[in-house]
């Protein structure tokens, strides 16, 4: 990687994906817009011993550089959709892959999620495909949102910065486990708005 400022930063919020449960060790990726550039956790990466030397710096334009991660193109695609993105996080959060496996979008019942989302779009992708309809699907879900979740895979926030995109990670994760919560006890008030 070349020297850029933001690497301890995105090297930071990785691991802090791993560390609060929403990656294991070694899933999920986060990037950062850095002028006309990219700059990218590596694929197969462990969130526990990544360093910065081990970030990959693309070019926004043209292919990913060799070594990025596997959602590089994904990541590519936001930053040309998004000209205000500054970042972009991919976490494997279990509730809000959970609450969504039926395929329908997430509406949140607290009032933070309301607040900031109202309802998180639900993309469906298959498996088999993901790849290579991933990069189209997903940021055309983040160009009218900052959050989306991909059914079985998990979810994708974009931010004006790095921190913006954690908070919206950490939010839909609450939201999903909050949801989550409210089906365990039985509370049947809100499940017409809900994932159920």
């Amino acid at each position: 990687m070349s020297d850029v400022d933001d690497g301890d930063d995105l090297v930071r919020y990785y691991r802090w994906l791993r560390s609060h449960g929403l990656n294991d060790s070694h899933s999920g990726n986060a990037s950062i817009r850095v002028a006309d550039r990219m700059v990218i956790t590596p694929t197969g990466c462990c969130a526990d011993t990544l360093t910065p030397t081990n970030l990959v710096d693309t070019a926004l334009e043209g292919p990913p550089a060799g070594g990025a991660s596997l959602d590089a193109a994904l990541h590519l695609a936001v930053y040309r959709t998004r000209p205000d993105v500054n970042a972009v996080i991919h976490s494997h959060g279990p509730h809000a892959i959970a609450v969504t496996l039926s395929g329908r979008d997430l509406v949140p019942l607290d009032f933070e999620g309301q607040y900031y989302f109202k309802r998180v779009p639900v993309v469906n992708i298959p498996y088999e495909i993901y790849v290579d309809d991933s990069p189209v699907a997903v940021a055309g879900a983040l160009a009218k949102s900052n959050v989306a979740i991909v059914r079985g895979h998990g979810l994708y926030a974009c931010g004006e910065t790095l921190d913006l995109a954690y908070k919206w990670t950490c939010s839909v994760e609450s939201s999903a486990r909050i949801s989550w919560l409210n089906n365990l006890s039985g509370d049947k008030t809100h499940r017409e708005l809900n994932w159920l």
